[in-house]
């Protein structure tokens, strides 16, 4: 599916977070670097197929890096969502538990 450009924060945000592993890959990033399949144990229940290609996404959106040792870590851009994880996890606290 083809992204239609839009200059809405909003819209911009969503979009790239628009799958609950997306996010989910980032908090787990959030708290220092990992190998691939140190993630894949984090992540219950998500494929390898699918990490790949969230990585890859990642990557190409300039959101994480690949170390020289296979780690990935967050970019500036990356650790910038800490405060969207932040506030989901409040919200969730608040309004879900």
């Amino acid at each position: 599916m083809k992204r239609r450009e839009t200059t809405c924060p909003v819209t911009k945000t969503a979009e790239l977070l628009s799958d609950s592993w997306t996010m989910l890959i980032i908090r787990a990033l959030l708290s220092g670097p990992k190998g691939f399949c140190e993630l894949e144990r984090n992540l219950d229940g998500i494929s390898t197929r699918t990490l790949t290609l969230k990585l890859k996404n990642l990557q190409s959106e300039d959101i994480i890096f690949k170390t020289d040792n296979g780690q990935y870590e967050t970019t500036e851009k990356g650790a910038g969502l800490k405060i969207v994880e932040r506030a989901m996890r409040k919200y969730g606290m608040q309004f879900l538990s």
